[in-house]
């Protein structure tokens, strides 16, 4: 996959902040701004699966009105055919 150019405009506390924990770590900024990035979009996606599963189990009573508890999706065609 290439690499995409970014320009960012921090202060430059921040700046020194980044540069030094970069260092710290052994990388470079580049790859230091990258792992931020990764790991919040994983924290976002686990956001996810936390309000997709506190969906579900609110709703747990009208999924199972609707489908049953053990219906599965071939069940469920076969049963409007």
């Amino acid at each position: 996959m290439g690499k995409k150019q970014l320009n960012v405009r921090v202060d430059a506390t921040t700046a020194e902040m980044a540069r030094e924990r970069a260092e710290q770590q052994g990388i470079s900024m580049n790859q230091y701004i990258e792992r931020l990035v990764q790991q919040d979009m994983g924290e976002a996606g686990l956001r996810f699966v936390d309000a997709a599963a506190q969906f579900m189990k609110e709703y747990e009573s009208e999924f199972l009105a609707e489908f049953g508890e053990h219906s599965t999706a071939d069940e469920r065609q076969g049963a409007r055919r």
